[in-house]
């Protein structure tokens, strides 16, 4: 054996001994790297690769699942403090829905179903029924909150009354109910889902009223609506319905704005920002108008036309002499006159028209654009400064045009202000467009990396051995070359005369220089 161990040794000593000193490096970097290779690859390939199942759990619920994966032998890691449950990922799914059809994860607090668990009730007490009731529906309230769009987590302290027969209805006391939500990151819940929250608690719980909820969260206090019977929060539904009319606005001079720009700079290679002012304020105007018809001479239509006339007859006094001639008489004043007849006749004529009469009723919009000012970001690589010039003065007109009614005069100035255009590398992202990771990225250049060495060593190997045959093979070439030929023997076969003497030549020849005698007959069979 130890024989053996040791030619082996030498063979393995002798090969390496054969290469110089480059090759020698090549090789063994090349064998330490692929031996790396191998056990990454094998570390990939046959590690356990976790994934989140459970996370924001309670203590309890944590205890419960964990028992339930010792059990199944599954294994898991817990993190953040216990709070969260990873399991591998081939059967995260599995373990999801078997905790969920048994009722582990309850967030800290149970339902009914622990009353049903124990039908009897023999060496129960009243007092502990009611507990165990009370706590079961608060239980019950939280996990319905708990299932409410954009909840995160809830917890219900309910107090429900002592119930006694002698109490009539109205002197009965109510119960109340506080309840506090936390919510998801970034999630802000609208009036209608507030007002929903006070009403599965109002529904879910026996003689309680609006008046008696209280729901806070991390923001403050979460009031009923008006018609709750609540003051509602500041604006309401109403404020939520302009901003969602404000972001529709933005949104759609976003969109016009990103559909010239697909086409000129490329989808990936912009970004659009638009911020607006709006102005809520409703109003409404009515306009009572009166025209006269104009085929009517603009009189209007005729509705009552009256026509009178009026004649009359009777005596009357004339002035008779000199005014004022007498001795007695006032100067210029007429003396006495004789009497006479008189007759006379008017006539009257009414006519009333009835005009054009136009009523006019004009609602403004609801809402008018105040302001606006757009922003856009091109990457450098496809913009060009006539490029930038021209998309500025088209954001200037869309500006123009959608400021028209906002009452503002603007000059070029104002409108330079309100519109930027800004040019500027864009960074890639870390992931490619083919939705390759980073890390498959890696593998891969590793792998291709540890081809090219082994076929570099190879085709090293292999052009050395080639080399060292070809020079073998030419040393053997050069020696023969460079060894004298023997001289052959000669037989003067023309002077005998008979066979005889010729196979007694070849015959003692043979004997005597053996190797003389086979390159002769060599010699011979060639020239043949």
């Amino acid at each position: 054996m130890n024989e053996r161990w040791a030619r082996f040794r030498d063979r393995l000593i002798g090969f390496w001994n054969q290469y110089s000193k480059k090759q020698k490096w090549i090789l063994a970097s090349s064998a330490a790297f692929i031996l790396i290779f191998i056990i990454f690859i094998s570390y990939l390939l046959t590690r356990t690769e976790y994934e989140l199942a459970f996370q924001d759990l309670d203590s309890g619920d944590a205890a419960a699942i964990m028992e339930y994966l010792n059990g199944s032998g599954i294994p898991y890691k817990l993190g953040e403090g216990g709070t969260s449950i990873s399991v591998p990922s081939a059967s995260a799914d599995k373990v999801r829905v078997d905790v969920g059809s048994q009722g582990l994860v309850q967030n800290g607090s149970i339902g009914f179903e622990e009353l049903s668990k124990s039908s009897s009730t023999i060496g129960t007490t009243d007092q502990e029924f009611k507990v165990k009731y009370r706590n079961a529906l608060n239980g019950e309230v939280q996990q319905l909150l708990q299932g409410m769009q954009g909840v995160k987590k809830a917890k219900v302290l309910i107090n429900l009354p002592e119930e006694s027969v002698f109490l009539n209805d109205s002197d009965k006391e109510l119960a109340t109910a506080s309840v506090q939500i936390t919510f998801k990151p970034g999630y802000r819940p609208k009036q209608e889902e507030i007002d929903s929250y006070y009403k599965l608690v109002k529904t879910s719980v026996p003689n309680l009223e609006y008046d008696g909820i209280t729901i806070t969260s991390t923001t403050g206090d979460l009031a009923p609506s008006a018609k709750l019977g609540g003051t509602g929060a500041v604006g309401g539904s109403a404020l939520d319905e302009q901003f969602a009319i404000q972001k529709q606005y933005e949104s759609g001079v976003k969109t016009n704005i990103q559909s010239i720009l697909a086409k000129t700079v490329g989808m990936d290679n912009f970004v659009v920002s638009v911020v607006s002012t709006l102005n809520f304020d409703q109003r409404s105007t009515q306009l009572n108008l009166v025209k006269p018809l104009d085929n009517n001479d603009n009189k209007g239509i005729i509705i009552t036309e009256q026509t009178q006339s009026e004649s009359t007859t009777g005596g009357t006094g004339t002035a008779g002499g000199v005014a004022g001639t007498g001795s007695t008489d006032v100067p210029n004043y007429p003396s006495g006159g004789t009497t006479g007849t008189a007759s006379s006749e008017s006539s009257s004529s009414t006519t009333n028209y009835e005009p054009s009469r136009e009523t006019t009723n004009i609602a403004y919009a609801p809402y008018q654009v105040k302001d606006l000012a757009i922003s856009v970001a091109v990457d450098s690589t496809v913009m060009t400064p006539e490029r930038q010039t021209q998309l500025e003065q088209m954001l200037r007109n869309n500006v123009r045009i959608l400021l028209a009614d906002s009452g503002q005069t603007l000059s070029d100035a104002d409108l330079a202000n309100r519109v930027s255009v800004v040019s500027q590398e864009f960074s890639d992202d870390a992931v490619g467009s083919g939705g390759v990771s980073a890390s498959s990225l890696w593998l891969a250049g590793i792998g291709v990396a540890a081809l090219a060495l082994l076929g570099g060593a190879g085709y090293l190997v292999y052009r050395r051995r080639k080399n060292a045959r070809e020079a073998a093979e030419a040393a053997a070439a050069q020696e023969q070359l460079d060894a004298p030929r023997a001289e052959l023997p000669t037989i003067d076969i023309e002077s005998v005369t008979n066979e005889s003497q010729v196979r007694k030549q070849l015959e003692g020849l043979a004997k005597r220089k053996p190797d003389e005698f086979v390159n002769l007959l060599r010699t011979w069979l060639v020239d043949e």
